[in-house]
């Protein structure tokens, strides 16, 4: 399974801040579409990722209050990313070593979309149950020995 594969069942929709936009104007966001991150765009291009955890980290560093910080200061610069023909174990692999909870998704310089933990662990958990289900019905359909042979 590839990265592709994930994509093409999640869907690619994307949320994006560009890295001048006030910090609260990105909790607004994740909090309004019920997300963990957004792309970080700037002149179509991707500068970083900004997640809970870096949301959370730059507010305790403002002493506890959002204020006027812009995402620049709170993004990850250098995020993790994978190709759509990343294989789905370095995928999980990468993210494991990496601490990454999400990744962004590249097609060279073209932002495909992101994929979460939780959709890797999702694809992952589906893989096996429909394994499952081929070697039980496999199993099933498997003719019984004859006696005497």
């Amino acid at each position: 399974m590839k990265v592709s594969d994930i994509l093409r069942v999640k869907g690619n929709t994307l949320f994006t801040i560009t890295p001048d936009d006030p910090l609260s104007d990105a909790v607004n966001v994740m909090a309004e579409k019920d997300i963990g991150s957004l792309v970080v765009m700037e002149r179509g291009e991707l500068v970083g990722m900004l997640t809970f955890r870096e949301v959370i980290l730059a507010i305790q560093a403002n002493g506890g209050v959002v204020g006027d910080t812009p995402v620049r200061k709170a993004m990850d610069d250098k995020p993790l990313t994978s190709t759509m023909d990343t294989d789905l174990d370095e995928v999980r692999r990468m993210m494991l070593d990496h601490h990454a909870r999400y990744m962004p998704v590249m097609d060279k310089r073209m932002l495909m979309g992101v994929i979460s933990f939780y959709d890797v662990a999702k694809a992952v958990v589906d893989s096996q149950n429909f394994e499952n289900k081929m070697l039980k019905a496999y199993i099933r359909d498997w003719p019984a020995e004859e006696e005497g042979s």
